[in-house]
């Protein structure tokens, strides 16, 4: 790389000064002219027909101008989430409906001058229910003759039909081995715990133009929806995003408030902003999907594993949102990640009278990986061996079919293992002495690969405008989402450095469905990868208009220009000429004007990690303490290093709580939420942080990205929750199989570990 280069630095990210000023503004920070004010009255019961509903108390209450229920919105199905028609998602939800699916559910919206008055508007709405029988859990929900949460295909509670994926012989594969290991998984319910809770503003005009103001991953799609739902044409909805305060995937999906935000803006005529408490973000948002696994897989004397069985149960919650993705994607990653000829899975998926699940950073692959990676450790103690080793041994390689069907480039698995490995002194710590006293230490390592745009049932398209301006420098036009990633100022990068200008050249458009071009959403790890690339082809079609003026200039060909530092030059001689002169007018002649757009259509691209982690655990209170983490990550090409290692140690943190403390829970009984707040969930804060030693490879770059580049986002949540839960194991000798591993759960298993103290050679385990 050039000393001139501009991808593989850490510019100053080009919303920096907005954010640090507190000039950025957020959809709740936005006021208009008469603006009103909406909120949502929830269900106290989490299954049930609403047999009356009386807001005739709330209308009368001075300030308020709307309600709305079942009663008097559109009856319209529609599935609230990114593509209604794609393979991933499930068409199940009215923006209101006449039933209630879990408690905590949206029955009836209130606008009003205040959001004091709308609060206690909500008090005044008199709802009647008629209680259903619920089910809470997978084994309920699919137990014959269990209550129906909806009346559709496939059938019973099924979100869709059972998904299968088999090759080679698993009979075969079984009989082959010398070791034969099972067990049974499970992933709890943490939520994405975004700093910005949800929230929209929508407006009408006089010509029945909507304009929607919203914190989402996903505007083409926020508008596509709206469009379809309203009966409205494209051109009449207009969508703005400007900054967003996170999301983590659970933005992609509309939440009912959207729909009915508008619909109260429509009735009042003035325009009308709902937000979120930070309790409805738990209550009407997203989660990750509850998961059991059963994991069976053969090993032959040397560690070859032969054979992998696995049955995945996903629990989706009232309604289908991202279940049929996450099953296909969880289900199909475990094909991959270690090698296996002989493989037979099934994965499903069921509704339940719980919170929804939906897309979460990590989707699907962080509850399936954590049963593989978890069961190799367990295979490595058998079979005597060194669990790096026999995960290196096992490992995807350049050519192996990836779960997309794709073959896979390079050995970046491979090369994170060894990498760790190295950083760590791998080699000596599984030599070391084990402490015996109260506070013990442990080492772990965990392993993952995610892809990057391989999202299930749609053909994922990147689009992007660059235009020059008559000084030279450019604009980018592009509908990805920033959600406060630096994601703008990597496609920036890119920009520059195909065009050989400074990146202060360089400025981004973005969040106006109206202005910029279409964009399936910020998801699946594809941003820089799908958007950058489009961007990088937008570039070289500007390029190839400049060089073609410039050459006229500098008599000379095209293709013996460069440009560097906005200088174009004849390579091998003296002769050069700035960008800026040209392009500028000239003897009468206007000055260029330069467009280039582009479409691209990606191939599938995964990236790999290891990550090693210390952990301390004390034997008196339980509390597992993550005392440092070694993350190795090969992402094809860094575009911007601290924008990287920034997104590797926040997935890192994330994964901290998933695995030892986050957990949004329901009463079992009620489907009561029981810690909808951040008092009672907990997440580790700053202080809770380990020291991270972040290592970035770039050892296989794919040719599907820009400039070689390939995703990171998700991948750093995944790999660290098993190696966490192997390190506990190298701690303590105590293996557990579930996420979160409360202090309390390793107390149990320690006394359990005394009491069958009279049987060494016997490994502890904890459910």
């Amino acid at each position: 790389m050039s000393d001139n280069a501009v991808i593989g630095k850490s510019v100053k990210r080009q919303d920096l000064l907005a954010k640090v000023t507190g000039d950025a503004k957020y959809v709740a920070d936005m006021q208009l002219p008469g603006l009103l004010y909406a909120r949502s009255k929830r269900s106290t019961i989490a299954h049930a027909l609403i047999r009356r509903i009386d807001t005739s108390r709330a209308l009368a209450l001075p300030g308020v101008k709307a309600v709305l229920t079942h009663e008097n919105v559109p009856r319209v199905l529609h599935a609230g989430s990114p593509h209604p028609r794609s393979a991933s998602v499930t068409c199940d939800q009215y923006i209101l409906d006449d039933k209630v699916r879990y408690w905590g559910e949206t029955v009836a919206v209130v606008a009003a001058t205040s959001e004091e008055i709308a609060e206690a508007a909500l008090d005044l709405i008199e709802v009647e229910y008629e209680p259903l029988p619920a089910v809470f859990t997978t084994e309920d929900a699919a137990r014959e003759g269990a209550p129906l949460i909806h009346e559709r295909e496939p059938g019973g509670n099924l979100v869709l039909p059972p998904v299968k994926v088999s090759r080679g012989d698993i009979e075969r594969g079984f009989a082959e081995a010398d070791l034969i290991i099972e067990g049974e998984y499970e992933g709890g319910r943490p939520t994405p715990a975004y700093m910005e809770p949800n929230a929209c503003m929508c407006q009408w005009d006089g010509n029945g133009n909507l304009t929607v103001w919203i914190s989402t991953q996903t505007a083409f799609m926020v508008r596509g929806i709206m469009a379809e739902v309203l009966g409205l044409p494209l051109h009449k909805v207009r969508v703005l995003v400007d900054h967003m305060g996170g999301g983590f995937g659970a933005k992609q999906d509309l939440f009912q408030s959207e729909f009915l935000c508008a619909l109260l803006a429509k009735q009042t005529r003035r325009p009308v902003r709902m937000e979120y408490t930070r309790e409805e973000t738990f209550l009407g948002g997203r989660t990750r999907h509850p998961a059991k696994i059963w994991l069976k897989q053969g090993f032959k004397r040397d560690g070859t594993l032969v054979a992998r069985q696995a049955r995945v149960v996903f629990n989706s919650g009232a309604y289908g949102s991202h279940g049929p993705g996450v099953t296909i994607v969880g289900t199909t990653a475990m094909t991959s990640l270690y090698r296996c000829e002989n493989v037979d899975l099934e994965g499903r998926c069921f509704y339940t009278n719980s919170p929804i699940a939906g897309a979460f950073r990590g989707y699907g692959v962080v509850q399936t990986y954590y049963a593989i990676d978890i069961q190799m450790d367990e295979a490595a103690h058998k079979l005597g061996m060194d669990p790096a080793e026999l995960k290196l041994k096992n490992a995807v390689r350049d050519g192996d079919i990836a779960p997309s069907g794709h073959a896979l480039i390079g050995h970046g698995l491979e090369d994170c293992i060894r990498r760790g490995m190295q950083e760590v002194g791998w080699a000596a710590l599984r030599q070391r002495a084990r402490d015996a006293g109260v506070l013990r230490r442990g080492w772990g390592m965990g392993c993952e690969m995610h892809g990057s745009s391989a999202y299930p049932g749609i053909k994922e398209q990147g689009n992007a405008i660059v235009k020059m301006n008559e000084d030279g420098t450019v604009v980018l036009l592009t509908g990805t989402a920033g959600l406060g990633t630096g994601a703008h100022t990597a496609l920036a990068q890119i920009v520059a450095e195909e065009l050989g200008l400074r990146f202060e050249s360089v400025s981004v458009t973005h969040g106006d469905t109206d202005v910029v071009p279409w964009d399936i959403g910020a998801f699946a790890s594809h941003t820089t990868y799908l958007g950058g690339k489009a961007a990088q082809l937008a570039a070289a079609e500007i390029k190839r208009q400049l060089f073609e003026r410039a050459a006229d200039l500098l008599e000379a060909a095209p293709k013996d220009l460069e440009s560097v530092q906005g200088v174009i030059r004849v390579r091998g001689s003296d002769r050069s000429i700035s960008v800026r002169d040209a392009v500028a007018p000239r003897k009468g002649v206007p000055a260029a004007q330069f467009v280039g757009s582009a479409t691209y259509h990606p191939t599938k691209s995964y990236s790999f990690a290891a990550h090693f982690v210390e952990v301390e655990v004390d034997t008196e209170t339980g509390q597992i303490t993550v005392r440092q983490v070694v993350p190795v990550h090969e992402i094809g090409k860094v575009i911007h290093p601290i924008a990287a290692a920034g997104q590797i140690e926040g997935g890192i943190q994330q994964g901290i709580g998933h695995t030892l403390y986050e957990d949004y829970q329901i009463d079992l009984k009620t489907g009561r939420s029981l810690n909808a707040n951040f008092v009672d969930y907990k997440m580790p804060l700053s202080m809770d942080m380990p020291p991270i030693r972040t290592v970035i490879l770039e050892t296989a770059p794919d040719p599907g990205g820009p400039f070689g580049a390939k995703g990171v986002g998700e991948d750093p949540i995944v790999a660290i929750g098993p190696a966490i839960a192997n390190a506990v194991y190298d701690a303590i000798g105590v293996r557990f199989r579930h996420y979160p591993i409360k202090p309390e759960q390793v107390l149990q298993a320690l006394r359990e570990q005394r009491a069958a103290a009279t049987a060494p050679s016997k490994e502890g385990v904890a459910a």
